[in-house]
């Protein structure tokens, strides 16, 4: 019944609620982190967690454990409650924002109800939802601004309760009912207010009446009576007698709730569970294994499930409080993953940040991630040497076992196999500290870019250090440093530090800095080997350079604080006196217009087939063409599961094409299908093989779903294939950097990278007969060639 009544209200309420959720593709994966816990439930046999911005449901019988994300279409926002209605199988989400979600369980399906953020006449600072009510089928929605009224049977909206003198806006925490009367703990020295259920004129605020002066945290009802604690910790008994306080908690409650018959109280260090009668049935506490703050429980049977800040849920039995069973899904420590390096099999995230003006503010004691094998496995921060605020990545491209990981406090942390193994500083290396006139012995390393170049040597930069730009050769344990004076006169003032590093072909290194734009240095130039671009009159927009890449053509893309620029002829750049950037101009409408004009860039990556990934600070990622002419994708929250559309770092799988996105609010990736080139046509193969009719993957028109269509991988840069039937009829052909899967011409077979994809249709445009085909690539540069052959089977 409950799926029918779903879908058809989705589409007839369209005046009260809004659906943003949508069926996204699988071509997104979600890698949001679940430790810290804002709320946990209970309901038919499962638990249900809310994380930051997303949610797990947990099976107690099954133990299997299943995530509902931005992928499957909520909103990514700041998670305050929870409710699930076992009556209509529907789990309630609210949100600081005001914006409720309604997921049903039996659909599998979003509902996003809108009408509270929305609301012109509430201020969004009193539109954050506390807490969810239900009671005969409608449930009450306790909120900053007072109590609104959502009917679960129609999911729509009734009335709106402004309790406050007047009828103003005051914060409700919590809503409950005893014998047809209505209960809000209130704030603001609002009191515990009571009104008759039955009164229709609830909407007078004159209607209801104070109970108990001060200010209500919590209220609930536990069979025939009513609990509520006041702000001074006070927990009092209500029924139709009056009230009685019974005594006094140790520290004020997160959360409250009646579950399994039994009233849970839950304070940062300690979870109660008193009975029907208010004796106390066992205590909960942190222990040296789980050293944590709790949030909120529930009970199902003989087991509580606790929510804690760092280690998901943890379950214990009701009679036992000595032994933790931790349950979340795996991923990351945290969701604010500041850089992300997927260069080899390998992902690493980091999460230590530094301000947009290059201050470790505030201090980052986290350590870091990296997931193999299709699983999160943490390096905690007691792991890490005191290593603070950890940021850029870089993977030895000899030894992908081996990585550096910059600390912007106290220098660079050296990896292997996936373990610390040393933290270098001033004491047992060339870094340098930066120095305080008035301060001698104040130490602060701060590392931030760096990158290894093709002979595996490490490059790294430091702000406010004498010689910012250190070379190091793990291979010799040789230090060198390089000396930017010649533009960067007070080391501690002329230049506050470096987003990025870059090298080409030449060996030249790239850095953006804050202050002087974008800097130029190669070792082997005899003459001025360090020289910048830093002005208006050179093209450049703005002095602050915040991300380099430099593409598959030697191209240098250049992002800065307002805008994007090229540089096109990287090789020529020190014997030309003058050099300049260039604007990519594309036209819109048959305007000109700059791309991306006057927007902050965070990152630019570019993949195997030499388009460009963009992220920038508040709109999103962008997907272009290699020369930036066409737009292939513009995600952002809105369109897409981002769960925010401020882009920290983006990094790119080679081997597969997955595009990782790191946002402020969580991490995704995107398949985007794309792998990079490789030397030789040794490893080329088509997949799947055969092709079965119910892999249903043929004749579909769009080829940047790599979920369909037949792919060749392993393919070198430049190559040409047909595809023959077995009698030698030409069905297809393709050829590198011409048939392209952002091409507007809606190819039937294209090549990415070093991955071609074919939908199966023949010149005709119609799809294959069975049958045996020959894939016959000849690589243009090399005259290699090899023979595949794919069964379809219709």
């Amino acid at each position: 019944m409950y799926k029918s009544v779903f879908k058809t209200l989705i589409l007839i309420l369209g005046l009260s609620t809004s659906v943003y959720g949508q069926e996204f593709s699988t071509l997104w994966q979600a890698h949001y982190s679940y430790n810290d816990i804002v709320d946990v439930v209970s309901g038919d046999s499962k638990i249900y967690a809310a994380a930051q911005n997303a949610v797990f449901e947990y099976d107690i019988f099954s133990e299997d454990l299943k995530t509902i994300t931005t992928v499957d279409g909520l909103s990514g926002e700041q998670i305050t409650t929870i409710h699930y209605s076992e009556t209509y199988q529907y789990l309630l989400i609210g949100y600081e924002t005001g914006l409720i979600e309604v997921y049903s369980e039996t659909e599998e399906s979003v509902l996003s109800v809108v009408d509270i953020l929305e609301k012109e006449n509430i201020t969004p600072i009193n539109k954050t939802v506390n807490h969810f009510y239900e009671h005969q089928g409608l449930i009450y929605i306790s909120t900053d601004y007072g109590i609104s009224v959502y009917d679960l049977e129609r999911l729509e909206f009734g009335d709106t309760y402004f309790l406050g003198n007047g009828g103003s806006q005051i914060r409700v925490n919590q809503v409950s009912v005893l014998n047809d009367e209505i209960f809000a703990a209130c704030s603001n020295n609002n009191g515990l207010k009571k009104a008759d259920l039955n009164n229709p004129n609830l909407i007078d605020f004159s209607q209801w009446q104070i109970l108990i002066g001060g200010n209500f945290v919590t209220i609930n009802t536990l069979v025939d009576k009513a609990y509520a604690v006041r702000d001074n910790r006070a927990l009092f008994e209500i029924d139709q007698s009056g009230f009685t306080q019974l005594f006094t908690l140790d520290i004020l409650p997160n959360d409250t709730e009646v579950s399994n018959s039994n009233l849970i109280i839950s304070t940062m260090n300690t979870v109660y569970v008193y009975d029907t009668n208010i004796q106390l049935v066992n205590t909960f506490q942190p222990n040296e294994e789980f050293d944590t703050s709790f949030t909120s429980a529930t009970q199902i049977d003989d087991f509580i499930y606790i929510g804690s800040q760092d280690f998901g849920v943890l379950r214990s039995s009701i009679s036992d409080n000595t032994f933790y069973t931790e349950i979340k899904p795996n991923g990351p420590l945290f969701n604010e993953v500041f850089r992300v390096n997927a260069e080899t099999e390998t992902v690493w995230a980091t999460f230590g940040d530094y301000t947009e003006s290059l201050d470790p503010s505030p201090v980052r004691r986290r350590g870091f991630n990296y997931y193999r094998d299709e699983l999160w496995e943490d390096i905690p921060f007691d792991s890490v040497f005191g290593a603070k605020n950890l940021s850029e990545i870089a993977i030895n491209p000899f030894n992908p076992n081996q990585g550096f990981i910059s600390s912007f406090q106290d220098g660079i942390l050296e990896v292997n196999d996936f373990m610390p193994t040393i933290l270098y500083n001033e004491d047992n290396s060339g870094l340098e500290s930066l120095i305080l006139p008035n301060a001698p012995n104040f130490k602060s390393i701060r590392v931030s870019a760096s990158i290894f170049d093709r002979n595996g040597v490490l490059w790294s930069l430091t702000a406010r250090a004498p010689n910012p730009l250190k070379s190091y050769d793990p291979n010799t344990g040789s230090w060198q440093g390089y000396d930017f004076s010649a533009i960067i006169e007070n080391a501690l003032l002329d230049e506050f530090g470096f987003f990025d590093i870059a090298i080409d072909n030449n060996g030249t290194k790239w850095i953006g800095g804050y202050s002087n734009g974008l800097y130029a240095y190669n070792e082997n130039i005899g003459t001025d080997p360090l020289r910048n671009i830093v002005s208006e009159e050179q093209n450049l927009p703005f002095p602050r350079v915040t991300s380099l890449e430099i593409d598959n053509r030697n191209q240098l893309w250049v992002g800065t604080f307002s805008g994007l620029r090229v540089l096109f002829n990287t090789s020529g750049f020190y014997d030309d006196p003058n050099p300049t950037l260039s604007s990519i101009i594309i036209l819109e409408d048959g305007i000109p217009k700059e791309l991306l004009e006057g927007q902050s860039i965070t990152d630019i990556e570019a993949d195997g087939s030499n388009n460009k990934w963009v992220g920038t600070v508040d709109s999103g990622v962008f997907y272009f063409s290699p020369d930036g002419q066409n737009t292939i994708y513009h995600f952002t929250k809105d369109n897409s599961p981002l769960p925010s559309d401020r882009i920290n770092d983006i990094s790119i799988d080679p081997n597969n094409g997955i595009v990782y996105i790191a946002t402020t609010k969580g991490m995704l990736s995107f398949r985007a299908g794309g792998s990079k080139p490789e030397e030789t046509l040794e490893n080329a193969f088509v997949y799947p093989n055969p092709v079965r009719p119910e892999y249903n993957i043929l004749g579909f028109n769009d080829l940047n779903d790599v979920n369909k269509g037949i792919k060749v991988s392993g393919l070198t840069e430049s190559v040409n294939i047909k595809i023959t039937d077995i009698e030698g009829n030409l069905v297809a052909e393709a050829q590198s950097n011409i048939n392209l899967r952002s091409s507007s011409a809606n190819y039937n077979f294209a090549i990415d990278g070093g991955t071609a994809i074919w939908n199966g249709k023949n010149l005709a445009n119609a799809v294959v007969r069975s049958g045996v085909y020959l894939v016959m690539i000849s690589d243009l540069d090399s005259f290699e060639t090899k023979v595949l052959k794919v069964l379809i089977v219709r």
